[in-house]
């Protein structure tokens, strides 16, 4: 049995009372998987080819002269490898999965069935724009109920993700500023201390210096502090609202009209969408740009790196400033601008090489027109009526980081952890146990051992029960004293806690063999 550096089991200890081991290692259905470079062997293969005769090689000196050095596996194994392998992941067809800041909604199948159409999905990014009508007129819909929802007049299609729409109207906001003469002059950016992290990144990657706005005790952007930062070398102030502690903010107009009256910009950051889709909208806030995650607020997948696709509204004064290309309708046809010599003379330029994700199009718009403008409304709704069920009940037990009600998610701290000898990440470890997701840990960094929590709109309220029991449990637990619960977790999940700070610091992202060398070393 392995140890990491705090002393706990990686792998499971073979002389476990309450769960004897297995002959074969597997326990019942959960099947112990090795490595698929650890499976058959490198020299045959699954099928096998008689070597062609009278082939003359056209790849000139780029003939492989070596072995691939993969396994060679039937379709059978290599079939019953990968589902094995999905069997130890959590997914949202599973359960709930909390994650704050995250949005891990339910993904309608009727969604999927609709991006599967073959005229959708076997179209070709450089099809002649004749031969693609239906999916630029798709583009156009979708983005005219984006317009309609965030009350702005311009949005930009091709932006892949959140931190890709970030840079697409910062590098709007630069363009702006540039036009005005002013590049020079306004270089600093204003984030509250609790933004998500591509903020500071993505105003840092346009050239501007970020300033760090103080929340104040309720959890939200200081607006006296906010007042004292504004100056004539202000270019844009970025905010999240609702923020990423799950609250809105009260203030948000006051901070459109301070920033707008020293000539800088709002940008917002529309990751938490969800919770004010069909109930207000951002360009009466005073907002002149912001991204909208497809992938989150209409149902798309996401997770594990992607897809994604974050268009970016523009307001009046940012839109002449939007990318090409963008979609435009000449009587019945349908094309795309993609030159600055089409009409987009003070465009700031491309992003990406083609339009964006259809997919993730296609997907947005069957989840609005399924539920149309009122039932989008109602899922917002929804989502913070979750949020703050889940908020009432463990607070119970828990510890609510800001006191009053929250929007779409709820936030906790490790207060209600004190003495006891149990910290967040121990917490976070057994609720695996108990069969869930941990929620978003240590984030918003400004609460100490953060807990957040974003039911969405998606979980019954016979499914919050259950994941709140636990939860209630699982705090009474820790007060009680019981270390062992917590810092052996998680007890049943296909393997133990890792050392994530080895990890980190260590990282072997290539496979090795496991020579006799090596085991003698282990």
């Amino acid at each position: 049995m392995s140890m990491n550096n705090q002393g706990r089991p990686t792998t499971p200890p073979s002389n476990e009372t309450h769960c004897p081991p297995t002959h074969t290692g597997n326990k019942a259905l959960q099947i112990e998987e090795a490595l698929i470079f650890e499976q058959g062997d490198f020299v045959g293969t699954g099928v096998d080819f008689a070597p062609p005769k009278g082939l003359t090689p056209r790849l000139g000196g780029l003939a492989r002269d070596a072995a691939m050095h993969l396994p060679g596996l039937s379709e059978p194994e290599a079939m019953r490898h990968y589902v094995r392998l999905s069997q130890k992941n959590y997914a949202i067809d599973m359960g709930p999965f909390p994650l704050g800041s995250c949005t891990m909604k339910h993904n309608p199948r009727l969604n999927e069935k609709m991006a599967r159409l073959p005229g959708f999905a076997h179209i070709h990014p450089l099809q002649p724009t004749s031969t693609v009508q239906g999916a630029l007129a798709l583009i156009d819909v979708l983005a005219s109920w984006l317009k309609e929802l965030t009350g702005m007049p311009m949005v930009a299609m091709s932006p892949k993700a959140g931190a890709h729409g970030e840079l697409c109207g910062m590098m709007a906001i630069k363009a702006a500023l540039v036009a005005r003469g002013e590049a020079e002059t306004r270089v600093r950016v204003l984030a509250p201390e609790s933004a998500h992290g591509t903020n500071p990144a993505t105003a840092a990657q346009c050239g501007f210096k970020v300033d760090d706005i103080p929340a104040d005790k309720t959890g939200r952007v200081d607006l006296q502090a906010f007042k004292k930062m504004l100056g004539p070398d202000v270019a844009a102030i970025m905010v999240t609202n609702p923020n990423t502690c799950g609250l809105f903010e009260r203030d948000i107009r006051a901070l459109a009209d301070g920033v707008h009256e020293v000539g800088g910009y709002f940008y917002c950051d529309g990751a938490n969408f969800n919770a004010i889709m069909g109930k207000v909208k951002p360009g009466a806030l005073g907002i002149d740009a912001m991204h909208i995650n497809l992938h989150k607020t209409f149902s798309t997948p996401h997770g594990g790196g992607g897809p994604g696709s974050g268009p970016t509204v523009l307001s009046e004064a940012l839109a002449p400033y939007a990318p090409v290309p963008y979609v435009v309708k000449n009587a019945d046809q349908y094309g795309l601008v993609e030159k600055r010599s089409q009409g987009a003379e003070t465009s700031f330029g491309r992003m990406t090489a083609f339009h964006g994700q259809m997919g993730m199009f296609v997907r947005a718009l069957s989840y609005m027109l399924s539920h149309g403008g009122d039932g989008l409304r109602q899922a917002a709704e929804d989502a913070v009526l979750n949020a703050n069920y889940v908020r009432v009940l463990l607070a119970q037990e828990m510890s609510q980081a800001f006191a009053g009600p929250c929007m779409h998610e709820c936030l906790f701290d490790d207060g209600f952890l004190k003495n006891s000898g149990v910290d967040t990440i121990d917490f976070a470890k057994a609720m695996i146990d108990e069969g869930y997701h941990p929620m978003t840990m240590y984030f918003p960094l400004v609460v100490h051992g953060a807990m957040l929590i974003e039911p969405t709109e998606s979980e019954s309220k016979e499914e919050l029960d259950r994941f709140c029991n636990a939860l209630l449990a699982l705090a009474r637990e820790a007060k009680r004293g019981n270390q062992e619960k917590f810092k052996g977790a998680p007890l049943h999940a296909p393997r133990r806690r890792l050392d994530e700070t080895m990890a980190a610091r260590k990282p072997e992202l290539r496979w090795k063999p496991q020579t006799a060398e090596y085991l003698a070393a282990e």
